[in-house]
């Protein structure tokens, strides 16, 4: 049985994974940690997670506490994770980061992307960024795992296969993004309540996402990246206009590369949306040619909190623990 940590566990993305490892035939969570919520009963916050994880308490920060786990699942802000997860992975703990800090190859970009220096660049270098449909044998071998982002998890999986088969031109990707509330994470900000977001829709970030330069670095295009805020809890739809230089075959044998993935679905000219994927660790794409224009359409829907985050996480576990990579994930949505 593999003992997992969970270093911000009272957010969204630590709740998930509290709810995916709870039917994990081969994980356990030990150790759920929080700052803000040391001492409480994690029920107190999540009471669904009451009939599997009883009267366990968020416990502090304790790195030798978490030393005692096999891996530890690091949910913290960019910036904050670096340096705790290094101090583990010198104590021989693996560990799975779901912030920025180990995402990049190019740790310069890492630097003037999110305004900080890296404290530790001799691990930024030998991270693996988390992609299991392009990582897998890396995974396998890691010790540390860069979980990437959601709005790059659906782009990426979208863009990838034709950039690597040279059929579209690189240099007029645009992504027009949407995604649930959820993304923001489990704060307080006056943007996201109720009556901010009820009846509205906005673009944000717009020209200064951060998740541009991942989405450029991973995919190999340069990238016009626009999300917008949906009055919706969870998943993300990601349109990705692209000038096509191939013809529709070289499109469809461009995504033959996920027939035998068990979590990335091709739809051919069928267009997914948000209730296939919420719910499920799935990515689904389907595409359409515009032949006035040239243009090829990619449509990609992930659930945000899985796929997108604790779910791909999961699935990094699994690859560097050899168990099946499918391992306590749901592959299919809740539709409802």
């Amino acid at each position: 049985m593999i003992k997992v940590g969970i270093i911000g566990a009272n957010g969204y993305t630590g709740f998930e994974l509290m709810r995916l490892l709870s039917s994990h035939p081969g994980a356990e969570v030990v150790f759920a940690a929080s700052r803000s919520l040391a001492g409480q009963k994690v029920a107190d916050t999540y009471p669904t997670l009451k009939g599997f994880y009883g009267d366990m308490l968020y416990e502090d920060v304790d790195l030798k506490r978490a030393a005692k786990c096999d891996v530890v699942f690091a949910c913290l802000p960019h910036g904050q994770s670096a340096e705790i997860c290094g101090k583990l992975i010198d104590g021989g703990t693996k560990v799975v980061d779901l912030s920025a800090d180990y995402r990049y190859d190019d740790i310069d970009l890492y630097e003037k992307t999110y305004k900080i220096e890296h404290p530790r660049k001799d691990l930024a270098k030998e991270a693996v960024y988390g992609l299991p449909e392009y990582n897998r044998d890396k995974i396998a071998g890691a010790r540390l795992i860069g979980n990437p982002g959601c709005y790059v998890t659906a782009s990426v999986l979208a863009l990838r296969p034709l950039t690597e088969a040279g059929i579209i031109n690189k240099r007029t990707v645009i992504i027009d993004a949407k995604s649930g509330t959820s993304g923001a994470g489990r704060k307080g900000d006056v943007a996201y309540n109720f009556n901010e977001v009820d009846g509205n829709f906005k673009a944000y970030g717009v020209t200064t996402h951060r998740h541009t330069t991942e989405i450029e670095e991973k995919s190999g295009a340069v990238v016009t990246f626009t999300p917008h805020l949906l009055t919706i809890k969870r998943g993300i739809l990601a349109t990705v206009y692209c000038d096509l230089i191939g013809n529709e075959k070289d499109v469809d044998a461009a995504y033959a590369r996920y027939e035998k993935e068990p979590f990335v679905h091709y739809l051919g000219s069928a267009l997914p949306d948000i209730k296939t994927a919420a719910g499920s660790n799935c990515c689904y794409i389907g595409a359409k040619y515009e032949e006035k224009t040239g243009r090829l359409i990619v449509v990609s829907c992930i659930d945000n909190l899985i796929k997108g985050a604790s779910g791909q996480a999961v699935q990094n576990m699994n690859v560097m623990f050899g168990l099946p990579e499918t391992t306590g994930l749901p592959r299919v949505g809740f539709h409802l």
